[in-house]
């Protein structure tokens, strides 16, 4: 679960409509029951193969469906035992420059290629943590054949070392991972190609100590991931700082979810803007607004209105059950006159009596 949020944070950078293919590697350092290396290779949110040092061989999730197996053997062995060597060489370095010397220590890299919706390709990403800290990220841009560093580098190296690793971006790993991304992206096209629209949800909620309100948008159950999901206060969007959420979270059917929440206060409410949600998804032809109706959250309108309509309801009860009561009693002393009257004038002694 850690590394699928940690690919999806990083595929933020990626354009709409592309694809890509990421290799999340785990270097492990100290006494783990884990594989020492591991990777894990993902076309999108589609995890393609696991590879570990434990047996050094690649494990396809649709081994079958692969024609390529022994080539992409090879391309796996080439590209994962030098990410291995690196990696064990750099958790040395960064061990002793950081002063991390006891227990366990994680370094992991992220490194892969994206192919853009006109079919070129685009950029070659990379990121590179280590204990919880990054270490350094940056992209390569292989037409213009320059390097866009994100962060300052943390290891160092002399410039021969730097061109041979340029060289290896350039000739061997970009090249695999464009042929690897355009073979998965016809294999796999029913599951990446597929589009399902966002189910959206507004949600109030009354905050029962500050009796303040907040309020959230949820769009759940779309794919693909990229989505624009924006709260706005009297048409003007609303500061980030202000805003809870955000992320995009995996649901358990390969659909992503997203919520973002704004709590307002009592004095704001009083003040009576607007709020609205806006979203704009690659299925949706266009842009969905949503407004928020915060005057009918107010809990003190809400709780008197309850209090009367039980009052009056209380009233008209006891009203209809006296009405009953009093007609019943009434209906009884009419029938038991009208059972009298009726039996003395039918007994026969008092008609022989008159005569």
């Amino acid at each position: 679960m850690f590394m699928l949020v940690y690919v999806l944070s990083c595929w933020t950078v990626v354009s709409a409509g592309s694809h890509s293919l990421m290799a999340l590697a785990t270097y492990l350092d100290g006494q783990t029951p884990f594989p020492e290396f591991s990777v894990v290779l993902m076309l999108d949110d589609v995890q393609i193969l696991y590879y570990d040092s434990t047996t050094w061989k690649a494990v396809y999730r649709s081994h079958s469906e692969s024609k390529y197996h022994d080539e992409e053997q090879s391309d796996a062995d080439t590209v994962f035992h030098y990410m291995y060597n690196i990696m064990k060489m750099r958790t040395f370095y960064l061990k002793d420059n950081l002063n991390h010397t006891d227990g366990v220590h994680v370094h992991q890299t992220l490194a892969g290629c994206e192919l853009l919706n006109d079919g070129k390709p685009g950029l070659f990403h990379f990121w590179d943590g280590f204990s919880g800290q990054n270490i350094d990220k940056f992209t390569f841009d292989m037409e213009k054949h320059n390097i866009q560093k994100k962060m300052p580098w943390t290891v160092t190296g002399s410039q021969i070392k730097w061109l041979n690793l340029m060289s290896m971006y350039k000739n061997v790993y970009h090249p695999i991972c464009i042929k690897v991304l355009r073979r998965y992206l016809v294999m796999k096209k029913n599951n990446l190609m597929r589009k399902v629209k966002p189910r959206v949800r507004l949600i109030r909620k009354t905050i029962s100590d500050s009796r303040e309100l907040q309020i959230s948008c949820l769009a759940t159950g779309f794919y693909p991931r990229h989505i624009n999901l924006t709260l706005f206060r009297d048409g003007h969007p609303v500061d980030d700082d202000q805003i809870t959420g955000g992320e995009i979270l995996p649901n358990g059917d390969g659909t992503y979810q997203m919520r973002k929440s704004l709590v307002i206060s009592k004095e704001e409410q009083r003040e009576g803007h607007k709020y609205n949600c806006s979203m704009k998804h690659l299925n949706l032809d266009n842009k969905l607004d949503i407004t928020f109706d915060v005057a009918e959250s107010d809990p003190g309108s809400f709780s008197l209105s309850v209090v009367f309509s039980l009052l009056v309801f209380m009233c008209v009860a006891v009203l209809i059950i006296t009405a009953l009561i009093i007609w019943r009693k009434r209906c009884a002393a009419g029938q038991g006159s009208k059972t009298s009257v009726s039996d003395y004038s039918l007994t026969p002694s008092s008609l022989q009596d008159e005569t």
